[in-house]
């Protein structure tokens, strides 16, 4: 469906401009007259010329490639829209000030789709549905559950908090990786040109004197001649075997051996079970706090954890619920959760502040994230720099010694 910027008049004179999808101008035209809007000027937007020499069956936007929308956008949204709401502006007039001032094309057409639709008569969450690439089904399921409430610009607002929580979070975690890449990348670089391109040239003047070289250098040279020779070869061997490991963490015993194996990795398992938690405790009690059965948000919560043996002890724990039991004692039982947080799930349950008590779980678990990934930075660091120094350390060692060597026979004589 094409997409369309038009500028209009509404009834009391004032400028509208925006963009939707539309058959055609003429429907676009008719839709905006039901809705007081007269349209003053109309260009379809986002064409792509057709290419020379053939045609296409429709018009290619190469640049919504490069307009994704992300997350954070999303919260943005959602909270500007919760506010519109709260402040008594009806839902669509409000859908249209947003898209009125949004300046993401691909998000602009999207809440122009979601808008016709409620227009038309379809309700926030099925119109937000059919977009689940960027309201994932977590979204919807609590935009339902305020509809049928009647406090959605709540949920909204609670969803916008969330959201912005969920991204504070991976953004944490990404940028304390970020160094520790980087360090290894420049460093595999070093070694690579040093492998390549230094040490042949200087390996060459062993081979001319003809002098008997240790084991060391040997070893060296012999990977030297591998490196430069079939450097190739062991990125195609490299690619492979990552590409084979891929594919058996994608079936679902591969899947539940690596998880299980990360979770017992020293310093990566402790944080990846508290993030696990933590995103487990926040979307739980979100959920639960806008009016999501406890089951459906069971379900949805799954999968977000991200840890196939966290997600079986979900499962476990919703089949345990049917049968009458509590959150409490299945998480419990499998050993997989804290006993601090399954007492504290526990006694939320007792008081009936079940949603409180897991934001408050939350919030102490991300404590420990930042806590744990300084850690992990402060550790990562050094580590990394001892282990790359000790190779370029070894590198240097074997060239210099042979050399020394040499120089000392010369002296000898």
């Amino acid at each position: 469906m094409p997409a369309y910027a038009y500028k209009a008049l509404d009834a009391r004179g004032r400028s509208r401009n925006g963009t939707r999808d539309a058959d055609s101008p003429r429907v676009l035209r008719a839709l905006l007259r039901k809705e007081g809007v007269f349209v003053t000027e109309l260009h379809e937007t986002h064409a792509t010329p057709v290419a020379r020499g053939g045609t296409l069956g429709r018009d290619v936007d190469w640049r919504r490639w490069f307009d994704r929308v992300e997350p954070r956008d999303v919260g943005v949204l959602t909270r500007q829209l919760g506010t519109l709401l709260r402040a008594g502006i009806p839902l669509t007039e409000a859908l249209q000030a947003l898209l009125e001032q949004n300046t993401s094309q691909q998000l602009g057409r999207v809440l122009a789709e979601v808008r016709t639709r409620v227009n038309e008569g379809t309700s926030l969450a099925e119109a937000l549905a059919v977009h689940g690439a960027i309201f994932p089904e977590l979204y919807v399921s609590m935009v339902r559950a305020g509809e049928a409430a009647g406090n959605l610009e709540q949920v909204l607002l609670r969803l916008a908090d969330f959201m912005d929580a969920q991204v504070r979070l991976r953004g944490k975690v990404v940028g304390a990786l970020t160094y520790p890449a980087v360090l290894l990348g420049v460093a595999t670089m070093a070694i690579f040109m040093l492998m390549k391109v230094v040490v042949p040239k200087v390996t060459a003047i062993f081979a001319d004197v003809g002098q008997a070289l240790p084991w060391y250098t040997r070893l060296l040279v012999a990977s030297s001649e591998l490196v430069s020779g079939y450097w190739w070869l062991l990125a195609a061997l490299a690619f492979g075997v990552w590409r084979l490991f891929a594919r058996w963490r994608r079936t679902p015993k591969g899947r539940l051996h690596w998880d299980r194996l990360v979770l017992g990795m020293w310093l990566v398992g402790p944080l990846a079970r508290m993030v696990a938690i933590s995103r487990f405790a926040r979307t739980l009690g979100t959920m639960l706090g806008a009016g999501v059965p406890l089951l459906q948000s069971l379900e949805i919560v799954k999968a977000i954890l991200g840890n196939r043996v966290l997600m079986d002890v979900v499962d476990q724990a919703r089949a345990a619920i049917r049968e009458g039991e509590s959150i409490a004692e299945p998480l419990a039982r499998s050993g997989q959760f804290p006993p601090v947080v399954t007492r504290m799930i526990a006694v939320g349950e007792r008081s009936g502040q079940l949603e409180s008590m897991l934001a408050t779980v939350a919030d102490s678990y991300e404590t420990e994230v930042d806590l744990k990934l300084g850690r992990l930075t402060t550790v990562l660091g050094p580590l990394m720099i001892v282990v790359m120094g000790g190779m370029i350390g070894f590198i240097v060692f074997s060239i210099f010694m042979p050399i020394f060597q040499m120089n000392d026979l010369i002296g000898g004589e």
